[in-house]
């Protein structure tokens, strides 16, 4: 990335932006700049708020979300039905299914998808984890909330062959999901309607 006029604490700052997903040297430029503009109402509190998360933000033990409390806010409320697990692929997906307010259960997120061509096997993902919460007894449906591409399929597939032998039913999201959609992209009414079609797998 070309340096700017401006000394290598703006350099390192734009660089650091541009690693962003989204962000490329031009957008990470503009970001800066605007940064720079609104130091004291957005720069300062950013820089603050990302201390804190840095420190302060961590995987659930059970489920994997982020939140600052172990276990995560959704694991630990009484009121959720711990009988159904959504399997879904990253924090986001989770994220989008709770915007809707499609599922009240708990959640499972793997981390990723099984990706050969990117070096990412099943021993990278929280695959595991969730075998061992699937065999505790007080789980009757597991539902998997993989994206609908040939990674996600694969991922649910290998899901659905480790779960054989326990109780659970395994059920996979229906209609709504379009093939190669991803679930952070889906649009609240979409994903409500997919998570109430959800059908055997």
């Amino acid at each position: 990335m070309p340096k700017t006029p401006a000394g290598p604490e703006l350099d390192q700052l734009i660089s650091l932006l541009a690693k962003l997903p989204g962000l490329g040297p031009r957008s990470a430029k503009r970001a800066a700049l605007h940064l720079l503009k609104k130091r004291e109402g957005l720069m300062l509190p950013l820089s603050t708020a990302l201390v804190e998360a840095a420190d302060k933000v961590t995987a659930c033990s059970v489920c994997g979300n982020w939140d600052s409390v172990d276990p995560c806010a959704i694991c630990a409320n009484d009121e959720r039905d711990t009988g159904i697990i959504c399997v879904v692929q990253e924090v986001a997906d989770l994220w989008a299914l709770e915007r809707a307010g499609a599922h009240k259960g708990h959640y499972h997120v793997l981390g990723g998808v099984i990706s050969p061509l990117d070096g990412v096997g099943p021993d990278d993902l929280n695959i595991g984890s969730l075998a061992q919460r699937a065999s505790a007894g007080n789980v009757s449906e597991v539902i998997l909330a993989t994206s609908a591409t040939v990674d996600g399929q694969t991922t649910a597939h290998y899901v659905t062959e480790r779960l054989i032998g326990t109780s659970v039913a395994v059920t996979r999201l229906s209609q709504g999901v379009p093939v190669g959609g991803e679930l952070d992209y889906l649009d609240e009414g979409t994903l409500a309607a997919a998570m109430k079609a959800r059908r055997p797998f």
